[in-house]
This record gives C-alpha cells, sequence and structure tokens, in this order.
C-alpha cells in the first residue's frame, strides 16, 4: 500500500524472512510487520506484503494443494511495528480443492481480507498462454531505483517512474531478477505476488502530464485497494522475470490495472488485476505526517 522501505540494509533475505508466517494455534498465523522504521521512512506496510504472508499461511494450512488465486482486499493500513495475526476461516476442504478467507489483524482491527483458492493440480487436457510481449530484454532497459540487495529492476522505456515529466501509453514493463530464487513453492509464488502492487498507480498516471507517484501522500492520496493473482502451473523460474501492467480505465478517484508475470523465455507464471485509489488529498489528511499516510 506504500513504497518500500528505504532502509540501507533492506534485502531480499530480510523480505522472505517477513514472507515466512508461523502457526498459533489452530488455522491461526503469526507474521512480522517489518523493521523498525526510522522518524523520515515509511510507517506504513506494504499490502503485497500482507498478501505474500496469507500466501504462505493459505500453503501452510493446505500442504497437499497449491495455491491457485489469491484475491485481496486492503481495508485498514498495517503500521510497521506490532506484529500481524492472520486466520484461516476454512470456507471448503476437499480431496481435490480448498478454499479460505484469511483476515490479517494488527492491535485487535481487522485490516484487510483475502479469499485463497487451493487445488491439487491434474495432468494438462489442453494449454495455451497468453505470449510474452515483444518488449526489449533486461539489457536495454532502465535500470530503477528500488534499493534491496537480491533484487534488481529494470523498466522498459521509462528513466523515472514516479516522474510528473514521464508521460506515455497507460503501459508499463518492468524486468525482475532475484538471487536467490526461493526453492519453496510458496515462498517463489508469495514472492512473485509482492510486486503485483508496486507500479500499477504509475501506469495509471503515466498518460497524464503534470502528475506522477512522486506526488503520492504530498498533493495526491494513491493505495492500492485490491489485487488479484492467478498463478500458473508450474510457478518455477531463473533469471528474469517480465512484468506486464496495463491500466485500462481510470476516473471517479479509481484506476483499474491488468497484468501478467512471464519468464525471460516467454512461460507466463502469473495474472493479476489491481484496484487503486488515486484521490485529492483532503485538508484533513495534510495533517498527518507524511510517513504515516495511506
Amino acid at each position: 500500500m506504500t513504497a518500500e522501505p528505504q532502509q540501507g540494509n533492506w534485502t531480499l533475505g530480510l523480505l522472505l524472512d517477513l514472507f515466512d508466517v508461523e502457526p498459533d494455534g489452530p488455522d491461526r498465523f503469526i507474521g512480522k510487520s517489518g523493521h523498525s522504521a526510522g522518524d523520515d521512512e515509511r510507517q506504513v506496510v506494504e499490502g503485497t506484503q500482507v498478501l505474500a504472508q496469507a500466501i504462505v499461511a493459505a500453503a501452510k494450512r493446505f500442504p497437499d494443494k497449491s495455491v491457485r488465486s489469491v484475491h485481496a482486499v486492503f481495508t485498514r493500513a498495517v503500521l510497521v511495528g506490532p506484529p500481524i495475526v492472520l486466520d484461516v476461516d476454512v470456507v471448503s476442504e476437499g480431496r481435490s480443492t480448498a478454499t479460505a478467507i484469511i483476515t490479517a489483524s494488527q492491535s485487535d482491527k481487522r485490516c484487510m481480507t483475502f479469499t485463497v483458492f487451493a487445488d491439487v493440480p491434474t495432468p494438462d487436457v489442453i494449454r495455451h498462454h497468453l505470449p510474452k510481449p515483444d518488449v526489449v530484454g533486461p539489457g536495454g532497459a532502465n535500470a530503477c531505483e528500488m534499493p534491496m540487495a537480491g533484487r534488481q529492476v529494470r523498466i522498459v522505456d521509462v528513466v523515472d517512474i514516479n516522474s510528473p515529466d514521464e508521460v506515455g501509453p497507460p503501459e508499463v514493463y518492468a524486468w525482475l531478477h532475484y538471487e536467490p530464487v526461493p526453492t519453496r513453492e510458496d515462498m517463489a509464488k508469495a514472492l512473485i505476488a509482492y510486486f503485483t502492487g508496486h507500479l500499477g498507480i504509475s501506469t495509471s498516471m503515466r498518460p497524464h502530464e503534470g502528475i506522477g507517484t512522486a506526488l503520492s501522500h504530498i498533493t495526491v492520496s494513491t493505495a492500492p485497494m485490491t489485487v488479484t493473482v492467478s498463478f500458473h502451473e508450474p510457478v518455477r523460474w531463473s533469471g528474469w522475470l517480465l512484468y506486464t501492467h496495463e491500466s485500462t480505465q481510470v476516473g471517479a478517484g479509481m484506476s483499474y490495472i491488468r497484468g501478467a508475470v512471464h519468464t525471460e523465455e516467454g512461460e507466463l507464471l502469473a495474472s493479476f488485476t489491481q484496484d487503486a485509489m488515486i484521490r485529492p488529498m483532503r485538508t484533513t489528511d495534510t495533517s498527518i505526517a507524511v510517513e504515516a499516510r495511506l
């Protein structure tokens, strides 16, 4: 729901450690909200971090099944500091499929919900997938300043993704490289889901001169409000991933983004959508410190 921590020691290993929630009794898991933020750093946890934690919780609750889709609704901000409690309400659990609604709470307040569908994959009857877009490879893309040891981000045809001066079509292609790639299936899916909320708002703003995510939490109020991710088995990769973002509509304070995640070789690993808020900053919001704003 916000920018990533800017700590100099922010690493992929620390991120994966946050994802790996621990059981705390029947159908309950506990996750860390993050590492201590300084006074000048964002105090709000990204919604997709909690989405990743919910994926791991679901995988641990249904160990004989594969998480196939998750629909997240980010209702209230989660803050850095107190732990996140994930309660799993099992709607149905059979031999082939399972469904659960996971509620993420902090300090006894419900903050987010995640509807999860899991199943046991079967052999193909038929198979096809959306081709990888014909865009320049990671070597020809522009490095993006998103500091995290163990991760590289490169964006096609965009120099500064946050700048109000970056004007173009409502689409963004981002190459990502992780080292190491998680070997656990649940952690690999959690890592794919984590980045689905990062560039959707920038994609929606891109066609509109004079507005960019550099203005978020200052003159405009922005936040992903929902994310849906579907995983396409098998979810395995090495090397670079291509995240495609397309904003198909923006207006009335909300934007809609759809996207896909391909391997560099062209395999489709996941599809996703996002509903995001883009609204004028209210006068009541400006009384809240920038670091604490949604």
